[in-house]
């Protein structure tokens, strides 16, 4: 359910219970689109997130802890200079509008009694927070437009504050519309279209609840509006919750007692989680493009390298004219010729024709022919060579690439990235910005990124999840008469039986295979090999990447990849 009008005026509820005559103690602004204020009121401690990001808008109280920049933005700085210490004496709404106005009293330099508001607009990438004096001067705001860049208004210091212009009407004036009915077939996209504060999906929840058609009829609208009339009255009496419902969405239902902040710690998690995950999935696809087009070069590379040993693949045949024509020079003589036929002695005197160029004679082709076959024979020598450690390093990318798509959390992320670093030697600072972007400090113990862990018949199984700890857990935490197991030529995680010296039953083994095939690229197939074998006899070659090029003795078992 978006954060509407109906919404925000449930949050503001139950706030007004709760933060009136409340003291601003703390203002912090722990990232580049939200604020939190620190309310100390009946003798609690709050803290109220202020969030202006165009996905996840909202205002709500928070126990989420965050991270703090060192050095407080500028309009952090300044409701530090003119609110803090300030007192909260009332929270009101605009009707359905997503507007919140917070009206606070405190002493000001010349301890005068003065009256400041905070405005928070919550509407998408408009979303705004202002400042403004008892006279509703705009004192400064969060972010800035003017007329004159195409903005409906002026939000600029010293400007006079303007309620944004809506065309929609509040809900109580719906019997003005019933005359345009007939204009839509759609009754949810009419009452979003034509009212304040109301979002589709609450309107298709009304719909489920009161078992009709999104048709726009003149009955099923009034039921509609009816209902949501009487949900207003609710929402003043404190007499709604929110719920969870499918497709990871939430919406409001009436109910007669609940916990006093409900919605609002509801709406905590909620956006916290919604944060977290568009957080996670902006920085994995930061690192996934990074890697990519690490992957995209070696692909360049490697199909120049293919070329030059495409080329090589003539050098026998310039070795045989060469060879043939030192052999039948006598025969030749010395006259130039554009090409010349001549018996191929190793098969049986096959007739050969080969091309000669015509400004030099029969013997200088002969050693153009040798020279272009020494040529490429040390060519192709060096560039086997080069292709093999550039197919090495392109299925090590390979694996960093399912490893990333395999990631859960930022932790995961983090991981990779740090020996993305190691291994491809991100070199400046800046580069590192443009993958990582600004990240505050963090303790290196909570970077600590745990493996996944199974109990199977009693015994622990580790599973690596990146190549870092792949090679932690396969050379470092493991014991020799542990178990090792990885799929076949497939990138997989390391995963690890720890026996503590007992022999596990085929059973157990084919149970910790068939949790190695979920952890690879070849999870969603049936049948998948899965190589295993007593620690020791791992090997792997030096200065060579983590999980790139191990040496193994193995059993080999099939097992169904979906049976974990």
């Amino acid at each position: 359910m978006a954060f509407d009008g109906l919404v925000l005026n449930a949050v503001v509820s139950e706030l007004k219970n709760n933060l009136i005559g409340g003291k601003i103690q703390k203002i912090y602004q722990p990232s580049d689109h939200e604020i939190l204020l620190g309310i100390y009121a009946n003798s609690l401690q709050y803290a109220l997130s202020l969030n202006i990001s165009s996905n996840c808008y909202s205002i709500h109280l928070t126990t989420t802890k965050k991270e703090n920049p060192l050095v407080a933005p500028n309009f952090c700085m300044l409701l530090r200079k003119h609110i803090m210490g300030f007192r909260l004496n009332s929270i009101s709404t605009n009707g359905l509008e997503r507007i919140v106005t917070l009206e606070l009293t405190g002493y000001d330099q010349e301890h005068e009694l003065v009256c400041k508001k905070l405005v928070i607009e919550l509407m998408g990438k408009h979303s705004n927070i202002l400042l403004l004096d008892e006279n509703d001067m705009i004192i400064d705001a969060f972010k800035h437009f003017s007329k004159q860049t195409g903005a409906n208004r002026d939000i600029m210091p010293k400007s006079e504050y303007h309620l944004p212009i809506s065309n929609k009407l509040e809900i109580s004036h719906f019997a003005e519309l019933e005359k345009k009915l007939e204009n839509t077939l759609c009754l949810s996209d009419f009452f979003v279209e034509n009212f304040i504060g109301i979002s589709k999906s609450f309107i298709l929840n009304v719909l489920s609840t009161l078992k009709i058609e999104d048709n726009l009829t003149l009955t099923n609208y009034r039921l509609v509006a009816s209902y949501i009339l009487d949900f207003i009255s609710k929402i003043s009496d404190n007499q709604v919750k929110a719920i969870s419902i499918e497709n990871q969405d939430y919406t409001l239902i009436p109910c007669l007692e609940k916990d006093p902040l409900q919605i609002n710690f509801f709406l905590d998690d909620y956006y916290t989680q919604k944060e977290e995950k568009q957080q996670f999935l902006s920085y994995r696809n930061q690192v996934l493009t990074f890697i990519l087009g690490k992957s995209k070069k070696l692909a360049k590379k490697l199909d120049s390298i293919n070329e030059k040993l495409k080329d090589c693949s003539y050098m026998e045949e310039y070795k045989l004219y060469g060879e043939l024509l030192t052999s039948y020079l006598y025969q030749i003589g010395k006259e130039h010729r554009s090409s010349v036929s001549l018996n191929n002695y190793y098969e049986n005197n096959t007739p050969i024709e080969i091309p000669l160029d015509i400004a030099l004679s029969p013997s200088d082709n002969a050693k153009k022919y040798f020279k272009k076959y020494h040529k490429l024979k040390n060519t192709f020598s060096i560039v086997q060579e080069q292709k093999q450690e550039l197919e090495h390093e392109i299925s090590y990318i390979e694996s960093i690439i399912y490893e990333i798509q395999a990631a859960k959390t930022i932790k995961d992320i983090d991981a990779i990235y740090e020996e993305i670093q190691s291994s491809f030697s991100v070199k400046n600072k800046e580069q590192s910005k443009k993958v990582k972007g600004k990240k505050t400090k963090v303790n290196p113990a909570s970077k600590k990124v745990e493996p996944f862990i199974y109990q199977v018949d009693g015994f622990k199984v580790l599973v690596g999840k990146n190549n870092k700890q792949n090679d932690e857990l396969t050379f470092k935490i493991a014991k020799k008469e542990d178990l090792w197991f990885h799929v076949k030529d497939i990138h997989g995680s390391h995963v690890i039986l720890i026996t503590n010296g007992v022999t596990p039953s085929q059973e157990t083994i084919n149970k910790v295979a068939s949790i190695t095939a979920y952890h690879s690229k070849a999870s969603c197939s049936s049948n998948v090999p899965v190589d295993y074998t007593f620690v020791k006899y791992i090997k792997k070659p030096n200065h060579a990447k983590p999980r790139n090029g191990y040496l193994y003795q193995s059993e080999n078992c099939e097992c169904n990849a979906k049976n974990r």
